[in-house]
């Protein structure tokens, strides 16, 4: 009998971490390891996206801004810049609160982008679902919507696409007609469409004196959220402060009513009386943001009636984000 010659295994060609294809999670990992992908490579790929961002908008142009338009205002455009400036056929990029069907962007007849802002995202950075939304609408086809996907978990952010000495200045609206190019002349199920969100939306105004403060109307009272990028830690105590020597209110009938946090920023909310506008609280706000200042630059220890403030606004604080 012939003998057998020895069986000898072709050895599988190693690939490089960067060249490994991504697969489903339960199929077994081309690097040739023999476990299921999401044991072996598809481990890291998958808390790179779930992983959570604390702060997604940390060094933008207007953080605190965009935390507001997240998070708090119904209706509102911002003109964006991008690194390099605007691909040709881009007339310009607008990043808005919401856009119909909540669709995630949008490329308009004429190629501007509209970008929307309070969609759910994919993973933990909103930052790179958006930047990777943006990638999509500045390469669709004109006239059409973009949809969400999971972003790459190496794919480029925010921070990597908009001019970091560009200007975030949002422009509040009272309704959403800046969907649509000429509102006054749209069908009747656009009309429709439009005054049903319209009438869904809060009444909210930016103050003018002040950075990232929002003012609102609800039926009960109105409201002042202002978003600040100071240290939580450090918020707090100056709050304390200022609450404990009664110097934390809006003017009479005002209150200092607690905070949230949302994207690592501390956004504090006062009471405001139903006959109080947003034009009366500018300069009341103006001048708190002095004594918040002052407060901020003490290091002092706080008092006891300081501490029980403290501790009053801290279990007042809840966590959007």
């Amino acid at each position: 009998m012939a003998k057998k010659r020895p069986q000898t295994k072709a050895k599988r060609p190693q690939l490089s971490d960067e060249e490994i294809p991504v697969v489903g999670a339960r199929e077994p990992c081309p690097c040739g390891s023999g476990r299921r992908y999401k044991a072996c490579h598809g481990r890291a790929a998958a808390q790179a996206v779930t992983e959570l961002v604390h702060r997604p908008f940390e060094e933008l142009p207007g953080e605190c801004d965009w935390v507001a338009l997240r998070e708090l205002v119904p209706a509102a455009t911002v003109e964006l810049s991008l690194k390099g400036g605007l691909p040709e056929g881009v007339p310009s990029v607008t990043l808005a609160t919401v856009l119909p069907m909540a669709w995630p962007a949008l490329r308009r007849d004429d190629g501007s982008v509209l970008l929307g802002l309070q969609n759910d995202t994919a993973s933990g950075d909103i930052s790179r679902d958006l930047a990777d939304t943006l990638q999509q609408a500045l390469t669709a086809q004109p006239g059409t919507p973009v949809q969400g996907r999971r972003a790459p978990a190496d794919g480029p952010r925010l921070q990597d696409l908009l001019d970091p000495e560009g200007t975030f200045e949002p422009v509040v609206h009272p309704g959403f007609e800046f969907w649509v190019p000429d509102a006054e002349n749209a069908t009747p199920e656009v009309t429709a469409s439009l005054e049903r969100a319209n009438a869904a939306a809060i009444p909210t105004v930016r103050l003018t004196g002040v950075d990232a403060a929002y003012w609102c109307e609800t039926p009960e009272k109105n409201h002042l959220r202002w978003v600040m990028p100071h240290p939580e830690e450090q918020l707090l105590d100056a709050l304390a402060r200022l609450h404990a020597a009664g110097k934390s209110s809006l003017g009479e009938g005002t209150r200092l009513v607690g905070s949230f946090r949302a994207h690592g920023l501390t956004v504090p909310v006062w009471d405001l009386p139903s006959g109080v506008g947003a034009e009366d609280v500018e300069k009341p706000a103006a001048e708190f943001a002095e004594r918040l200042a002052a407060a901020l630059a003490t290091d002092a220890p706080l008092t006891p009636d300081e501490r029980r403030a403290r501790g009053g606004l801290t279990n007042r604080q809840v966590t959007l984000s």
